[in-house]
């Protein structure tokens, strides 16, 4: 958004032209001018750098890495859930143009949740050829954990209030379910470290959705996990 100050005091914002369902960082500005570079990176959107003139309201692409896969046949859109306490739970969900919504498309969901990590959209060549490119459903979750809205967004999920945070995970599936974007036949689940934990907490909460889970390098003895590695500087999270 472009901000400009009006000589009452009051303000007001435009929209910049960028790209939509993408992240976006100011990767410098300069000090004498409304002038800035901005890195964009999306799920079909390979790393480019743009260049924005807030004076004018404009922005427009520098330069960009190479596409790994072909994007063409695919498109982003970003949806919502609700949570068991009512919380609505936004994600992405990166798509074939003709998709059917008939239930059968094979779909991976993956989400982290945990110690204030944002998860945003970002090119990523091995989701894009090996499964967007061949027809396949990626969606990103953004439950509660995560830093995506604030300090609030991360200590719903602290502690004892864990449970909420695969409550949002189960409930972004059910979401898909319902929608018939796909079926517990063909959904299956990924996540690592905190979300390997996840992963863990889905597969005996919840093993009726998935039919594959992905479980990578995961944290799942909750009783003595102060003393695995650096377990100790995870008891704030946990």
């Amino acid at each position: 958004l472009v901000a400009t100050r009006a000589p009452n005091g009051s303000w007001s914002r435009t929209a910049m032209s960028l790209p939509d369902n993408v992240s976006t960082n100011v990767a410098g500005t300069n000090p004498k001018t409304n002038e800035a570079f901005i890195s964009v990176t999306g799920f079909l959107t390979p790393s480019s750098i743009w260049f924005a003139d807030a004076a004018r309201g404009t922005a427009s692409q520098l330069k960009t890495l190479a596409p790994r896969f072909d994007a063409s046949h695919a498109v982003v859109e970003q949806m919502e859930a609700t949570s068991k306490d009512g919380t609505k739970i936004p994600y992405f969900i990166v798509h074939p143009k003709s998709m059917a919504r008939d239930g059968a498309n094979p779909t991976i969901l993956y989400a982290y949740g945990g110690f204030n990590a944002s998860m945003t959209p970002r090119y990523d060549p091995d989701v894009g050829k090996l499964w967007v490119e061949q027809g396949g459903v990626y969606v990103l979750a953004n439950i509660r954990g995560g830093g995506e809205f604030g300090p609030a967004w991360h200590d719903a999920g602290l502690k004892t209030r864990r449970q909420v945070i695969y409550d949002d995970f189960a409930a972004v599936a059910e979401d898909l379910i319902a929608k018939k974007i796909t079926s517990p036949r063909h959904l299956g689940i990924q996540g690592g470290s905190n979300g390997g934990l996840l992963m863990g907490v889905q597969f005996t909460q919840r093993p009726e959705l998935w039919n594959a889970v992905d479980i990578q390098v995961p944290l799942l003895d909750m009783l003595r996990f102060e003393k695995i590695q650096a377990g100790a500087s995870w008891v704030g999270e946990y």
